[in-house]
């Protein structure tokens, strides 16, 4: 490997310059890269020397752009047999946002600077922090599909957040705040409130969702043959996505038994006797179909309930109905406030189902340690489940237990 200087005479004749690294890759072809400076020639031998010797370089001109990159990852993407609502946000996030800014580069022209830069791009067009942070996301997953192909040496996305550290993620974790009871948890009275107000078909699956803190997607997936009314619980297996397709959990965490107090469990029995049933499609010798009971908490066609209708009929006006509301700002016909919601997604009633496990007994909780609130929550790791709630575990050191230790230590 070599750096030699090159000196040429344009046709009008202007004289120029530049530095030419010669070298030979693995497979043993001869290539040549042209720099303006030296120091970016022997900093390109340099690494390029490593490179070959470790058997993971790839030259410029044998390389793809981002933009074709991307289509291969997304073929790879769906030959993995990946949901299709995550295939449409990785299409999305490379047609929007990666192919228009950078997609016409090489794989390993990106550097840390130019992740930067890119990154600057995006806010300069409008792009929220939390799209940018997806997107990078999806960009160091296409870089990821690309090292395995042999495409490209670094995945520099994934190189520029370690460099970045836990000090950044803790600024990130101050700005965002925590959940606060009240605010983003429902106080248990507020709770309470809404148990008292339930009715009809939203009944079992709002009682479900708070006391035993599934996910809505997989409310929406939960068939009847993983409850086990004997003993109380509830299998979670199988979700919903936001196109109705029903699939397996996203992670293995996400499988779990979950036990089920008797005021849901025989919610759900009553529920059971008038909950929608599917046409399983077949048909016995004289012609009648087989009903089959599948979804617990299908739409009145047996199907898989849309999230917006559970919010917009159920949830909402369930809200409403116990009073925990706000003033919308709105008037009806009659010149009367509009109430809305204190509380207007599912993920409240999982926010509640959380604190409820890590609440003293003395205060209405169950008191679990963490480990188990992890397992019940489907969290893939105890950080998780730290990073979002730790807060709420009770203290050790409060005010009673300090006098008692400090009895014990002057006894």
């Amino acid at each position: 490997m070599s750096v030699r200087k090159r000196n040429w005479i344009t046709p009008k004749g202007v004289e120029k310059s530049a530095w030419v690294v010669d070298y030979f890759d693995m497979a043993g072809k001869r290539r040549l890269k042209t720099f303006t400076k030296k120091k970016d020639a022997d900093t390109f031998a340099a690494t390029a020397k490593v490179e070959v010797r470790e058997g993971v370089h790839v030259a410029d001109s044998a390389s793809a752009t981002i933009e074709e990159a991307g289509k291969l990852w997304i073929a790879s993407a769906r030959a993995a047999g990946l949901e299709r609502a995550t295939i449409e946000d990785y299409e999305r996030h490379l047609r929007m946002h990666i192919a228009p800014f950078i997609g016409a580069s090489k794989l390993p022209s990106l550097s840390i600077a130019k992740i930067r830069a890119f990154e600057d791009q995006l806010r300069e067009a409008g792009r929220s922090a939390a799209m940018i942070k997806k997107v990078l996301v999806s960009l160091g997953s296409l870089l990821a599909d690309a090292q395995e192909r042999g495409l490209v040496a670094r995945n520099v996305v994934r190189d520029m957040k370690g460099r970045r550290g836990s000090g950044e993620k803790r600024q990130e974790k101050r700005q965002k705040g925590r959940l606060k009871v009240g605010v983003d948890i429902p106080t248990r009275e507020e709770v309470k409130a809404l148990v008292g107000a339930l009715a009809g078909r939203w009944r079992p699956l709002i009682l479900t969702a708070t006391f035993c803190g599934l996910r809505a997607s997989e409310l929406r997936g939960l068939r009847w043959q993983d409850v086990d009314m004997e003993k109380r619980e509830i299998r979670v297996h199988q979700r919903a996505d936001r196109y109705n397709d029903i699939g397996r959990p996203k992670s293995i965490s996400g499988e779990r038994i979950l036990p089920a107090p008797p005021m849901v469990i025989n919610a759900l029995r009553e529920w059971k006797l008038a909950c929608p049933k599917r046409d399983s499609g077949k048909r016995v010798d004289d012609g009648e179909k087989i009903m089959v009971l599948d979804l617990v908490f299908p739409n009145g066609t047996g199907k898989v309930e849309q999230l917006n209708n559970i919010l917009r009929r159920g949830l909402h006006p369930a809200w409403v109905a116990a009073g925990v509301a706000i003033d919308s700002g709105e008037v009806d016909k009659n010149g009367k406030p509009v109430l809305a919601p204190k509380y207007t997604g599912m993920h409240a009633l999982r926010h509640f189902y959380a604190s409820w496990c890590i609440n003293r007994r003395k205060d209405g909780g169950l008191e679990l340690p963490p480990k188990v609130v992890q397992e019940r929550l489907g969290h893939s790791s105890i950080m998780m489940t730290m990073d979002v709630y730790g807060h709420l575990f009770p203290r050790s050191d409060d005010g009673d237990e300090m006098a008692e230790a400090e009895r014990a230590f002057l006894a």
